[in-house]
């Protein structure tokens, strides 16, 4: 079956990823796209290498049998009747592997942020989307070695990936489609991805954890820009069939996590080690938290799911056609009042201050170069 590709740019075009005489053909290399270069200048700016001491140092200590890693109220568990005799210090135990679960997906989402963008390499023609692909390749390694130290450092060994966010990874390394690539992770991966990281920024009693997510969204915040590329250059260009074709695919991803990433089942590795059955607490968290709870949390900037609808919003992969689907959970007209303004763009920003000063001893704004690329 032929793959069906939605570009409408050249700078997207593709070829099968075992088609390598396509890379090698003469006229390629002349029909570089200029919308990459800033982005890709500017990746110096905020370079940073996890395995130096003098960027973040995974030997700090933190005392993990007696301070939580991230405050109790943001558990939602610990609220339910099965949690209320637990014993403070396994309310602690159960924070820390709460925070272990929630990392270990991050560092499993890492892990196929490099895989994808080591593909688009193998089908992007033009050679400068592919010089782009390549360098967050680089950037998606460093993460994952920065995540997987960090998860050393605090707990030996990481958890299993949930079966949702495997099958979603999975589906999208996987797809041939270069619009599910950039679509499935540069925004809707990546957008869980920034407001995770603006949680745990924000949240995090662990100063190395917060020193290790600031790092990562400096590199992030790039990546988001790539996917915002695409937006502008493809999405007005759509025939109706292909904008209902990317709209409901990406509403279909967005249900499933939302109703599946931090269900109790994926969770119940966890539960298990605290003689827990995780039916009980499923029972219990569909009795205690509703879709006015769910709506309630996804008011706050920080959350996970109001940030990746935000970033559908603004790359125009919701219309009026699918925007009642997300408004059961978030204001919309008041989500599309905010602006372009990100999250974790602000935490970035400094993040890549810290950087120069480290790299080059300036002060420059890197971020200020890559505006004039969107």
């Amino acid at each position: 079956m032929t793959t069906r590709q939605i570009t409408h740019d050249a700078a997207y075009d593709a070829v099968a990823p075992d088609d390598f005489a396509a890379m090698i053909e003469v006229d390629r290399y002349g029909a570089r796209s200029t919308a990459f270069d800033k982005i890709i200048s500017a990746t110096h700016d905020h370079f940073w290498d996890p395995l130096d001491t003098k960027y973040i140092d995974f030997s700090e200590p933190f005392d993990m049998e007696n301070e939580a890693i991230m405050p109790e109220d943001m558990v939602p568990e610990l609220q339910l009747p099965c949690f209320k005799d637990m014993p403070q210090k396994e309310r602690i135990r159960f924070v820390n592997e709460s925070a272990r679960w929630n990392l270990s997906a991050i560092l499993h989402g890492e892990a196929g942020a490099l895989g994808l963008s080591a593909s688009l390499c193998h089908i992007l023609r033009d050679p400068g989307a592919q010089e782009y692909a390549a360098n967050q390749t680089r950037e998606e390694a460093r993460h994952v070695t920065g995540f997987a130290a960090y998860v050393k450092a605090r707990w030996g060994t990481p958890l299993p990936c949930g079966e949702t966010l495997k099958n979603l990874l999975t589906d999208i390394v996987n797809a041939p489609e270069v619009y599910k690539k950039v679509v499935g992770m540069q925004m809707l991966v990546e957008g869980l991805a920034m407001g995770a990281f603006a949680m745990l920024y924000t949240n995090a009693k662990d100063p190395l954890l917060v020193r290790l997510t600031q790092l990562v969204m400096t590199d992030e915040a790039f990546h988001h820009k790539f996917g915002k590329i695409w937006a502008d250059r493809t999405v007005p260009n759509l025939s109706q069939e292909e904008q209902h074709l990317i709209e409901d695919w990406a509403a279909e991803c967005f249900q499933t996590l939302l109703f599946n990433l931090v269900n109790p089942e994926q969770k119940k590795v966890i539960y298990e080690s605290f003689g827990l059955d995780w039916q009980q607490v499923q029972a219990e968290m569909l009795e205690a938290f509703t879709d006015e709870d769910r709506k309630e949390r996804m008011k706050s900037g920080t959350d996970i799911f109001r940030v990746l609808i935000k970033t559908l919003l603004k790359a125009g992969i919701i219309t009026d056609r699918t925007k009642s689907f997300y408004a059961t959970y978030v204001d919309m007209d008041e989500l599309k009042s905010e602006g372009d303004h990100m999250i974790g763009d602000d935490i970035a920003e400094e993040g890549i201050k810290y950087l120069q000063t480290i790299n080059f001893g300036t002060r420059t704004d890197a971020l200020q170069q890559v505006s004039a690329a969107e």
